[in-house]
């Protein structure tokens, strides 16, 4: 991309070679020591576990970190969640992508069946019948073939279906229909990704693997393949020895709330990701005393999995509004234009509010990234 177009302070938070405090701020910030060392973790856990990698992209929304987890971290593919994100990647010269999402607007099949073609194996997850044919009669008008999933569920008590007998009539609709090929099953159950207690998440694990076990046992005449595992407990999830390709997506960037999560670190070595996505803000207000204003607030971080951490322990981000945030400065060692890095409780809805990430080295900007698909949630 030629940078040169766009104007530092307008459209653009930062250009090449630019010291990382003259970053303009809200930000994100990501430091490429630090990325490249997880994405690396990553594939090592996956070729010492013999288990596919297909990192969900809905996490980072970028063509940039997606092909450079497929050309440097071991994946084989992604995962998006909606038919307009998964065509951005498309665009951009991926060739493998699962849609994690069922997509029953007769619009949108429509798109999906176009965008497929031999170079390209793009699949999605179903939970019903209707659905299921709709999807075949928009593969037959475009001559396409897309890879279906059948989304079981196993706890999350979202989309999915749990009866045997319902999946076994998915299975066999779909193995009447000429342009849709059955795969197997997507497994994933969201709800203990975020299980604070170490050992209620395990035995949580465990049960929730129970009834996928019983899942595969049943249906093992049609080799279905498991796919699903999230960042939180993909470890545990693994072990199970059920799956055959794992979802991760925040490992690359972690945040607040997936980093307090604690693990068993003997587990394969596992989950030693550390944060390498930041919000860099700037203090512009120190009119309260022991307290600093900074120019990130609901606009520029997601809240939803709580407040971002600050980096410097003396310092405690404690609330915020749409533009503005509110750290604790008990010291009041911080002045007016200093730059603070702060990790964001959830980096999914983070990445979504900007634009650009800033790829620092070393203190300095060596690129800038593209948020490719933020805002294509059709």
């Amino acid at each position: 991309m030629n940078l040169e177009v766009f104007e530092v302070g307008f459209d653009i938070p930062a250009k090449v070679g630019m010291d990382i405090s003259e970053v303009q701020t809200p930000s994100l910030i990501i430091d490429l020591n630090t990325f490249d060392n997880n994405i690396i973790k990553m594939k090592e856990f996956v070729l010492n576990n013999n288990i596919k990698l297909r990192p969900h992209a809905k996490m980072h929304k970028s063509i940039d970190v997606a092909k450079y987890q497929i050309d440097e971290g071991g994946a084989h593919g992604i995962c998006c969640q909606k038919v307009s994100e998964a065509e951005i990647f498309v665009r951009a010269g991926i060739k493998d992508i699962l849609i994690t999402n069922q997509i029953t607007d007769t619009f949108k099949l429509e798109r999906l069946a176009k965008i497929t073609s031999k170079e390209l194996r793009i699949g999605c997850c179903v939970d019903n019948n209707e659905n299921l044919i709709n999807i075949q009669k928009a593969a037959e008008r475009n001559n396409s073939l897309i890879d279906i999933y059948i989304e079981y569920s196993c706890g999350a008590n979202r989309c999915g279906i749990k009866s045997f007998n319902e999946i076994n009539k998915l299975i066999e609709t779909t193995k009447k229909m000429s342009n849709l090929n059955f795969v197997g099953f997507q497994a994933y159950n969201g709800a203990i990704q975020h299980i604070e207690d170490y050992k209620k998440r395990q035995k949580e694990v465990k049960n929730t693997c129970y009834k996928i076990k019983e899942l595969k046992a049943h249906f093992i005449k049609y080799s279905p393949f498991i796919t699903g595992v999230g960042t939180g407990c993909f470890d545990l999830e693994v072990l199970e020895d059920i799956y055959d390709e794992i979802q991760v997506g925040s490992y690359a960037f972690m945040d607040a709330h997936y980093s307090s999560l604690k693990h068993d670190r003997k587990i394969n070595n596992s989950n030693n990701f550390e944060n390498s996505l930041f919000i860099l803000t700037g203090v512009m207000s120190k009119a309260l005393k022991n307290h600093a204003v900074v120019d990130a607030g609901l606009k520029s971080i997601a809240v939803d999995s709580g407040l971002p951490k600050t980096i410097n322990s003396d310092l405690e981000y404690i609330k915020c509004s749409d533009e503005h945030g509110i750290i604790t400065d008990p010291n009041d060692i911080l002045k007016i234009n200093d730059k603070i890095l702060l990790i964001p409780g959830h980096c999914d809805p983070t990445c979504n509010l900007h634009d650009w990430y800033v790829v620092v080295k070393d203190s300095k900007v060596i690129d800038l990234w593209p948020v490719s698909a933020r805002g294509f949630s059709f």
